[in-house]
């Protein structure tokens, strides 16, 4: 059996599978914001839940929004800040009795998506969680690239590329620089786009409601957003070339994505031909819990 934990900011989520990734289990518990101590105490109770329900041990896997430093061993890069500089990993392990894996939750993302959904048989898989903010994440042969630093897929947190002089130098981002990916392609990031450009505040599925309603300005920011999306995705292309490019979160359910961007990207991808399929996840939300799981392979 394998447990995979989804810790979030505002919920944790534990699901237990079996060999076969047939669902055994699932439960879910409130987030307690900004305790930590509280927060290991809830994943110790949910991998107690599953393993009492199924009636043995499973092995661990927890995706985070953040990494483990190598450098460190503890939390960095978390938005959910009472993780940073903590050693995750190793206080759950002796909490639990038993070895525990932890992964960037846009990894366990992209994992989930190699295993057994939309990318299942590929052996690169891109996956880009546009969301609130951005994750991406990268499978090889279905497990996930973390690289030298832990920040393998880091993607929304690089400049959006070929940037235009309206562009330049972009909106103001959290990390402290100007115009990241994450500040044009997240959902909010539509949402102030549309504002900067109409003076409307308007959410994204608001925004694209309009849109396939007739409405030329949300139609505008469409256009504006998934060209946007198109230049940093060909960017990923021509650096990693995926087999599979899975999009999860909020604007990775605009069906219309799946139509405009394989014909968006061509001019900016480094090749006489792009073929390379873009596709919604099959698992969806579930897809975090479900690679964190899978961290454990045989």
């Amino acid at each position: 059996m394998r447990i995979g934990i989804d810790l979030g900011g505002t919920k944790i989520e534990a699901l237990a599978l079996g060999a076969d990734g047939r669902e055994l289990s699932r439960h879910r518990v409130p987030t307690p914001r900004g305790d930590y101590r509280a927060c290991l105490n809830a994943v110790r109770d949910l991998v107690r839940h599953a393993d009492e329900l199924a009636g043995e041990t499973g092995s661990v896997g927890i995706g985070i929004p953040g990494a483990i430093s190598p450098a460190t061993g503890l939390v960095k890069n978390g938005n959910s800040t009472w993780l940073n500089g903590e050693p995750l990993d190793k206080d759950l392990a002796s909490l639990l009795g038993r070895p525990v894996k932890v992964e960037n939750d846009a990894n366990c993302f992209a994992v989930s998506e190699a295993v057994d959904g939309a990318g299942a048989g590929a052996g690169v898989v891109f996956g880009a969680i546009l969301g609130t903010g951005v994750g991406s994440g990268i499978a090889i042969d279905r497990k996930p690239l973390t690289g030298r630093h832990s920040i393998g897929g880091e993607w929304g947190h690089n400049p959006l590329p070929w940037p235009q002089p309206e562009e330049m130098p972009g909106p103001a981002c959290f990390c402290g620089r100007h115009g990241c990916i994450e500040q044009w392609v997240a959902g909010p990031a539509m949402s102030a786009d549309h504002k900067r450009a109409t003076g409307e505040a308007k959410s994204s599925s608001e925004i694209m409601a309009a849109a396939d309603g007739g409405d030329r300005h949300a139609e505008a920011t469409y256009q504006r957003y998934v060209e946007r999306l198109a230049r940093a995705l060909a960017h990923v292309v021509n650096i990693l070339d995926p087999d599979v490019i899975v999009l999860g979160g909020g604007m990775g359910n605009v069906a219309r994505l799946y139509r405009d961007l394989p014909r968006l990207m061509p001019p900016f991808v480094f090749s006489d031909v792009f073929t390379t399929p873009i596709r919604p996840p099959v698992h969806g939300d579930s897809s975090g819990v479900r690679g964190a799981a899978w961290l454990w392979q045989e």
